[in-house]
Parts: C-alpha cells; sequence; structure tokens
C-alpha cells in the first residue's frame, strides 16, 4: 500500500475510543421499562397500559448521567437523543397493546385498524431517526429495505431515509483532519472539494488532488459526530429490540441489532476498508472473465481513507447502458459472475453490502465482445470470510434446489443453517422466492399469478411471524451470504 505524500499525513496515530473504554462507557439499559399506572406498578407479569414520558424521561437522565458524567452539555444531548427513543418506544408498544386488544368480527376492519396503528407507530419512529441521526439513519434504511420482513406502511414510511443522509461541514472535516493528522486539509491536498460529491449514512466523499503530484483522489471521511454517540446509539438500538421481543416475543428482531453490534466497528474503521478493498483487488486481478475495477488505496486510516479517483454510472442508469452500446443483460450476468465468485471461490473475500449506491458502470472500449464495460465496486468496510466446508455445503444446497433434490435440500438446508424438516418449506421459500411446491418440482419454471396470489396470502395468513422467528435462528454469516446472493439473482435494471 503507498503512502500518501506529505508522509506526515499518516505519521501519527488516530485519535480513537478503545474497545475496552466504550465498554466503560456503555450505557446499562439491560432493565426493563417500568410503567407507572393508577392501579400499581406494572411488573412484568400483569401488562397494562400506563403513562410512559415520565419514565422515558427519568430512563433518559439515568442513561445520559452513567455515559457521561464528566460533560454536561453533551450529558444533556445524550438526555435529549435517549428520552426521544425511550419516549417512542413506549408509546409505540402501548398503541400496539392496545390495537392488538381490540376485538371486531369484521377481518377487513381488524385489518384496516392493524394498518393504522403500523403507520401512526412508523411516521412517530421515523421522526426520532432522523431527529437522532447517527447510526439510526443507517437502521432506518435498512428497515426499510426489509419489504419481505415488515409490514408495507413501515418499510414506505422509511423510504425518505434512502436519500436522508447528513452532510458534515467542511469545518467540522477540516477538525478531524487536524485531529486525526496533526495538518489542515490545504497542508495536504492542491485542491479539495469543499461540497462531497456523495453522502451515506456513516461517511461521504470529496473530490481532491494530493499535493505536488496532481493525482486525483477520492477522500472518504467518517462523519465526525459519530465517534461522540456510537456507543450509546448502539445501546439505545439493542435495547430497543430487546423490549420489543419482551412485548411482543414472536417477533423477535434482535438478531439486527447483534449484526449491528458485530458489523458497525468495521464499517467505522476505515484502515480495514482499505485493507478489505487491496485484498479483493488482488483477488479479482486473476479472474479474466470477470469485469470487476476496485479503486486502488493510496492511504486508510481510522476515519480517513484516500483511494483512486473512478467515476461510473448506476447499473440502474438504463439511458446510460443504451446510449454506449452496453447489453443490460450483460451487466447482469456479470454481476452475477463477481458475486457468486465472492460466494464460492476458493480463498474469495465476500462483500457483504452489495447496493446500486456501491457499484457503478463505466463503458470500457479496450475490452472486446460483450463485455465493454466495467464494473466499478464501492465500499469495502463490511466483508466475512466463509469457511470452507460452509461454502461446500452452500453450493451442495443451490444444486440441490436447481435439481429439485427435496432430500439433499433438507439436508443441506440444516448443514449451512439449522434448519429443521418442520422449517424447511419456509427456509425454502425465503431463500428461492417461490412457492414450496414449486421448489420441490421445479424452481427453473415461471412464476405464475397464481403463485404470486399464493405466496402474498400466506404472508397475511402468519407467515410473516414464522419467518422472523426463523431470522432470529439463521447464523448471521447465512444472513449476508443470503443478502449478496439476493443481487446476483436479480437483473440491475
Amino acid at each position: 500500500m503507498r503512502t500518501l505524500r506529505p508522509a506526515a499525513l499518516f505519521a501519527q496515530s488516530t485519535a480513537w475510543t478503545c474497545r475496552s473504554c466504550l465498554q466503560k462507557r456503555r450505557v446499562d439499559l439491560s432493565k426493563p421499562l417500568t410503567y407507572a399506572t393508577n392501579a400499581g406498578r406494572f411488573n412484568g407479569k400483569r401488562r397494562k397500559r400506563g403513562a410512559v414520558v415520565l419514565t422515558a424521561a427519568s430512563g433518559a437522565l439515568a442513561a445520559g448521567a452513567l455515559a457521561f458524567p464528566d460533560d454536561l452539555k453533551h450529558g444533556y444531548a445524550a438526555v435529549t437523543r435517549t428520552s426521544r427513543v425511550l419516549a417512542t418506544l413506549a408509546v409505540c408498544i402501548n398503541d400496539y397493546r392496545i390495537t392488538l386488544k381490540h376485538e371486531t368480527k369484521d377481518k377487513e376492519e381488524s385489518a384496516s385498524i392493524l394498518k393504522a396503528c403500523h403507520k401512526r407507530c412508523a411516521e412517530r419512529t421515523l421522526k426520532v431517526l432522523e431527529k437522532n441521526g447517527s447510526i439510526f439513519i443507517k437502521l432506518g434504511q435498512h428497515l426499510s429495505s426489509l419489504t419481505y420482513l415488515l409490514p408495507v406502511e413501515w418499510t414506505e414510511t422509511f423510504i425518505p431515509l434512502q436519500d436522508h443522509c447528513p452532510v458534515s461541514s467542511y469545518e467540522s472535516i477540516e477538525a478531524m483532519f487536524l485531529k486525526d493528522t496533526g495538518h489542515l486539509i490545504a497542508n495536504l491536498f492542491d485542491e479539495f472539494e469543499r461540497v462531497p460529491i456523495g453522502a451515506a449514512s456513516l461517511a461521504q466523499v470529496h473530490r481532491a488532488t494530493i499535493k505536488g503530484t496532481g493525482k486525483r483522489v477520492a477522500v472518504k471521511v467518517q462523519h465526525p459526530a459519530l465517534e461522540e454517540w456510537v456507543p450509546l446509539d448502539l445501546a439505545l438500538t439493542r435495547f430497543t429490540f430487546a423490549t420489543l421481543k419482551r412485548f411482543f416475543p414472536e417477533y423477535d428482531l434482535e438478531w439486527l441489532s447483534d449484526e449491528m453490534e458485530t458489523s458497525l466497528p468495521q464499517e467505522l474503521d476505515f484502515a480495514l476498508e482499505g485493507r478489505n478493498a487491496q485484498r479483493a483487488r488482488a483477488y479479482f486481478k486473476n479472474i479474466h472473465d470477470a469485469p470487476l475495477v476496485i479503486p486502488d488505496v493510496i492511504s486508510a486510516r481510522k476515519r480517513i481513507l484516500v483511494m483512486e479517483y473512478i467515476s461510473g454510472h448506476r447499473c440502474d442508469d438504463l439511458k446510460f447502458l443504451d446510449s454506449n452500446g452496453i447489453d443490460r443483460d450483460e451487466v447482469s450476468a456479470a454481476l452475477s459472475r463477481i458475486f457468486n465468485e465472492m460466494i464460492f471461490g476458493d480463498g474469495a473475500p465476500l462483500h457483504c453490502d452489495p447496493h446500486g449506491g456501491n457499484i457503478a458502470i463505466r463503458k470500457n472500449d479496450s475490452r472486446r465482445g460483450p463485455l465493454n464495460f466495467d464494473i466499478i465496486l464501492y465500499d469495502h468496510g463490511l466483508y466475512r470470510d466463509i469457511p470452507k466446508q460452509l461454502q461446500r455445503d452452500y453450493a451442495k444446497l443451490w444444486l440441490a434446489v436447481i435439481d429439485a433434490d427435496e432430500k439433499n435440500m433438507r439436508k443441506y438446508a440444516h448443514a449451512v443453517a439449522g434448519i429443521t424438516d418442520d422449517q424447511f418449506p419456509l427456509f425454502a421459500s425465503a431463500i428461492t422466492g417461490r412457492d414450496y411446491r414449486v421448489v420441490t418440482k421445479s424452481v427453473v419454471s415461471s412464476r405464475s399469478a397464481e403463485e404470486k396470489e399464493e405466496m402474498s396470502s400466506a404472508m397475511d395468513e402468519g407467515l410473516l411471524q414464522q419467518l422472523v422467528q426463523l431470522l432470529g435462528q439463521v447464523p448471521n454469516i447465512i444472513l449476508l451470504i443470503l443478502k449478496t446472493n439476493d443481487l446476483s439473482m436479480q437483473p440491475c435494471y
């Protein structure tokens, strides 16, 4: 990995809170909420509706005091963001409990009442996510994509978060550079565009020119405020899902917070991202039939990543593809080839955050035949290594699916994810998006209107609840593989 000049940029270690200190600062939110009612205290056995605002506020004060005793200003802000989460959580739980207890013989009326509750709670939650920002934006973006798992009122309400990414001020970025490198931006770059060319929930990217070399680079910088709030926000996320599980055990979404606890520290370590990018770049250098381009890493620190500047168009920019004679089917096939190589290749690193914003297409006239394009892959913060035996079992599972071999499908579903015979029909439908009866006959057949209707009806009749419970039992590595697998099975248009 080359060193960015001037060399002083990476001469000092990054200012960062160590894991031990983060543990000491972590908020203890393991105890359940207590609700005060006119009839007495809520004890966990008698779930009665109660006043929640005072409880949430007192819980927030305690959380803020425990987390940041030496910084009054910071402590006040911690109380504010904590109270938002706890108060909204309590109100939503109460809303759902009242709604679910409402009895009516009219199924349509009952469904309408529940949908209205979904919408109310989703809108309350959206306001909290937007106000708190930080990792809550990323959480909301992830939830908006769980269309197969969450009610449409929730996923559609969270869609605005996909384009609601924070932009840190140039002054805050300058201060971070000074803190992390000991230098001002002007000392390191001849040009540094103040307005970012892209922003995401964790970072933003600026175009720049390295001082004295003329080399154009993309500088990825972490939002400075994240360092301040991540420990508390992770604790609040963990507490929220644990509380929801306590009140509604049939909807266990704790696996979401567990995955965030594991993944977020990796995604916030840009030095690790630099190593991941270089490793993937080296691996695909010898895969000649995969038109993959990964920008070279110039230098990497904990919160600052400098990479070769390579631009392209989104893979769903059909106007660009068509006007440049790029075959849409070839693009989709190449994406499948690349991500299947990551899943099944010997020693291949697995990119676990593939989505439209991390993939770009550019014309490449030097390539002959239909592959007259490059696929550019960005954002290498979240990678996993798949154990060899799991790779083999997962490959055999898909071979069994293709062959409609139910016996081996069941065998390898248990091997890769611990799926029992009772759970298998649901698992088979979940990974293929097909009716179980179709999977056991021929998954390559076209999906009929009748099959689509039956799948939709099954979701309404309780399949969703079973799916939530199933995903809570599946190992996280399998969830990440399935996420990547989804992209490889879908066209880019």
